[in-house]
């Protein structure tokens, strides 16, 4: 279990140092890349999930709560290792105290990551810019807002991610982290424009939490009234997705 917190922690932590990266690069003020456009931040965020899935192999690589939540109520293994001849030899079953261990990480992960991506671009962050733009950054907000309708939104994403990657499992592709990695792009591409696609509570919560405390000239508020929709809304869509895995895959 040290082993799997661990590498939740390094996985998730890439994952959202890249993805609040390419973000970064293109909307804020004086960067090489701005103005990149929303395929650049999809792509970027695609080859964020494939970066952290190969980092966080100990583990299996959730690097997602809606992920773990799915697995444990799909009763799914959490990882599992297997030997040469394709027998498993060593799994980490689906407890609620495993997920909780697993949720925690990513969280821990999400803020490290959130906090070296700032450091990083400290200097673009300290020109002036908008301070929905800073904290776009860390977090994701709508398009248009409607807290119902965002809520939907992320539910239906986070089900097509989680039900997708639940399918993965019995589906010999060989194509690994990138399929993973093409899925949220197309993800993005897809449903993303309405919230920003955060499809994993710790991608959101844990940078927000870091947009609160790191020193950030004129970055304004947190916009916490909207925090619950990309934590709850994934959450719920992960469930969803590992009932109907429960039911079609398994």
């Amino acid at each position: 279990m040290s082993h799997a917190f661990i590498s939740e922690i390094l996985g998730t932590g890439m994952l959202v140092m890249l993805g609040t990266g390419v973000v970064a690069n293109v909307i804020l003020p004086r960067n090489k890349g701005f103005d990149g456009g929303w395929l650049l931040i999809n792509f970027g965020w695609g080859l964020a999930v494939f970066s952290g899935v190969y980092v966080a192999f100990k583990s299996g690589a959730h690097l997602n709560p809606a992920v773990t939540i799915g697995l444990w109520v799909a009763d799914q293994p959490f990882y599992k290792v297997t030997g040469p001849g394709g027998q498993v030899t060593a799994t980490l079953n689906p407890t609620a105290g495993n997920a909780a261990w697993y949720i925690l990480a990513q969280m821990i992960g999400a803020i490290i990551g959130a906090t070296l991506c700032w450091v990083a671009y400290k200097k673009h962050f300290d020109e002036p810019a908008d301070p929905a733009t800073k904290l776009a950054v860390f977090s994701t907000g709508p398009a248009i807002r409607s807290y119902a309708w965002n809520f939907i939104t992320e539910v239906i994403a986070t089900f097509v991610l989680v039900f997708v990657i639940l399918a993965f499992g019995p589906t010999p592709s060989g194509l690994g982290p990138l399929a993973v990695a093409l899925l949220v792009v197309g993800i993005g591409a897809s449903l993303g424009g309405p919230t920003g696609y955060a499809i994993n509570p710790a991608r959101d919560l844990g940078p927000r939490i870091a947009h609160a405390f790191l020193p950030i000239p004129g970055k304004g508020s947190g916009d916490w009234s909207y925090a619950w929709v990309p934590v709850i809304g994934p959450i719920v869509g992960g469930v969803l997705a590992a009932l109907l895995a429960n039911a079609y895959i398994f």
